[in-house]
């Protein structure tokens, strides 16, 4: 199986890259990496181009503008780059029969849930931020293309959330060089505590994909994370522990700090059976694998 995967160069695109390398199905060639020179979101119309020379089964669109504030601040951009983009890139995967995951996000949804449960594959998404916009927009578009009657292929719509891995400073980076400094400054980490979702390690999310690859049979919308909720304040915690700095981490209302964007304050996806039906792991577990690297990306950083 030819897989391309765009977005190839960022943190869940080199992800995807590494777990496809290790995939029986990837043949000896392995995937084929489609980084922003290749397919660049601001000319999308490469893409009839580049099926026609690389001649891929599957492509796995992971590549998107995911500065939501950014997003928010020039929503015309965010909804021409994260929707409109995929509508050229789904038009030309489903005219040609090639298959399509698009990665998409949990910020389609509101986060206005109060019953505690996360957001099913089926629940309507009402987005309130232009990024969850523009991915929705991006969703209905591919949807939409494959729902045609001259579509052969498969499209799959595989959500997830709260990504971190190496890359471009996460999460977790954020974290520790905020820590060092209100440690140094001998004042407390402020971390907002009302805000929850399912940090997801872009390593399990990648291996989750090659799974529902490797069965053939994927279509259909697909919530990818790891196990266990927590706030940003709980992910904070996790790191300072894990990385031993010596500061307290205190938990503040998401209000306490003006932000272009509006993220869903109950950001948690329920997940859904992968083939093998075994769920990703629970999320600590998946920062244990992770902490070597970040701890020691951050001491070269320093």
């Amino acid at each position: 199986m030819r897989v391309a995967v765009s977005g190839a160069a960022g943190r869940l695109g080199r992800a995807l890259v590494a777990a496809l390398e290790e995939a029986p199905f990837a043949g000896l060639a392995g995937p084929i990496p489609w980084a922003r020179a290749d397919l660049d979101l601001d000319r999308p119309e490469a893409i009839g181009a580049l099926i026609e020379r690389d001649r891929p089964e599957v492509v796995v669109h992971a590549a998107a503008w995911t500065d939501v504030d950014g997003c928010a601040r020039d929503p015309e951009l965010a909804r021409r780059r994260n929707g409109e983009a995929v509508r050229v890139v789904a038009g030309a995967t489903a005219a040609r029969g090639v298959d399509l995951v698009l990665v998409s996000t949990n910020e389609v949804f509101d986060g206005r849930r109060v019953d505690g449960r996360g957001y099913g594959r089926d629940d309507p998404p009402v987005p309130i931020n232009p990024y969850g916009a523009s991915k929705l927009a991006g969703e209905l578009a591919a949807r939409e293309a494959y729902a045609g009657g001259g579509a052969r292929g498969q499209l799959a719509v595989v959500r997830t959330a709260w990504l971190f891995g190496p890359g471009p400073p996460d999460f977790p980076t954020k974290i520790l060089v905020g820590a060092e400094r209100a440690r140094d400054a001998g004042e407390p980490l402020r971390v907002v505590g009302d805000e929850w979702s399912c940090p997801t390690y872009t390593v399990d999310a990648s291996e989750a994909i090659v799974e529902l690859l490797g069965s053939g049979d994927f279509a259909g919308t697909h919530h990818v994370v790891n196990g266990h909720v927590a706030s940003r304040a709980d992910w904070a915690r996790d790191v300072v522990t894990r990385a031993g700095i010596d500061v307290e981490v205190v938990d503040v209302p998401g209000s306490t700090w003006v932000r272009a964007s509006t993220p869903p304050r109950w950001g948690v996806l329920e997940p859904t059976p992968l083939p093998s039906g075994e769920p990703l792991r629970p999320w600590p577990d998946a920062m244990a694998d992770y902490a070597p690297t970040l701890l020691r990306a951050r001491a070269a950083a320093r």
